[in-house]
């Protein structure tokens, strides 16, 4: 098949693309300035001849307005071009929990552009990932002052990049689940001691006090690959077995356009 990314010089779509490749499929890795999802400029002309679009832009600015604007204008203009091309299949990548966080300004941009791709006319995927581990840098750079990181409890349950592109590329594979796929690392540990695993950033400095639960946590996710759990849904089941993944949930699961439910 031929697979567009979109955004596919990112962190995620630069793993995607080398993936799908090594599957049989033609990728094709297209992302600004060759194409501007905002003003559709080069889009119709990037997914010449695509059977699947996979789009994993992310806004370049965080500003509440900007992030709103982004998601939901790239998606028109995506989704428009993918109905006149006759693309079979869109895919998309979210973050677990989304719907959750609408007080959140990005949040609401990632549920808008859900919303969006659910009431379009082509057959669809989302993935809901949780969050990357190559992030957790950043987490404790946010959350450093005088030289020391503080850090809430909270449970955290970060995936590599590589899992997630991994997941990506067998949905982008496979037949529209019409549906959210929910995927995560299946040990869980406090924030903080995910920032103390080995090769973490300011591990040194962590101010919250380290428990015995906390030790067992960090071990388990150190070394702790995601595995895959069986859900309810037959066809769920059938793409979870053998992924590699902890497939958890899918959810919103509607008829495709052109069939009638059962």
């Amino acid at each position: 098949m031929r697979i567009v990314v979109v955004g596919g010089t990112g962190l995620i779509g630069s793993k995607l693309a080398p993936k799908l490749r090594d599957d049989g499929h033609e990728a094709v890795v297209v992302g600004f300035p060759q194409i501007n999802t905002l003003t559709g400029e080069g889009i119709a002309e990037a997914l010449s001849g695509a059977d699947v679009v996979v789009d994993v832009t992310n806004s370049p600015s965080f500003d509440d307005a900007a992030v709103l604007s982004f998601f939901t204008t790239s998606t028109r203009n995506l989704l428009a071009a993918e109905a006149a091309e006759g693309v079979r299949h869109h895919v998309a990548l979210s973050v677990v929990g989304t719907e959750r966080l609408s007080e959140s300004g990005y949040f609401r941009g990632k549920i808008a552009q859900e919303e969006l791709i659910k009431a379009g006319p082509i057959p669809y995927s989302i993935v809901h990932a949780t969050q990357f581990f190559e992030f957790v840098k950043s987490i404790a750079d946010g959350a450093t002052v005088d030289g020391k990181v503080h850090l809430p409890h909270v449970m955290f349950q970060p995936m590599a990049a590589e899992e997630v592109a991994a997941t990506v590329e067998k949905v982008a594979a496979g037949t529209p689940l019409n549906a959210t796929l929910e995927i995560g690392e299946t040990a869980s540990g406090g924030l903080s001691v995910t920032v103390r695993l080995p090769g973490s950033p300011a591990s040194e400095s962590i101010s919250a006090p380290v428990t015995a639960t906390d030790r067992r946590n960090a071990a388990q996710l150190a070394g702790t690959r995601v595995n895959v759990r069986k859900t309810r849904d037959r066809e769920a089941a059938g793409f979870g077995r053998g992924s590699g993944l902890q497939l958890s949930a899918i959810r919103g699961r509607r008829t495709p356009p052109g069939q009638s439910a059962d």
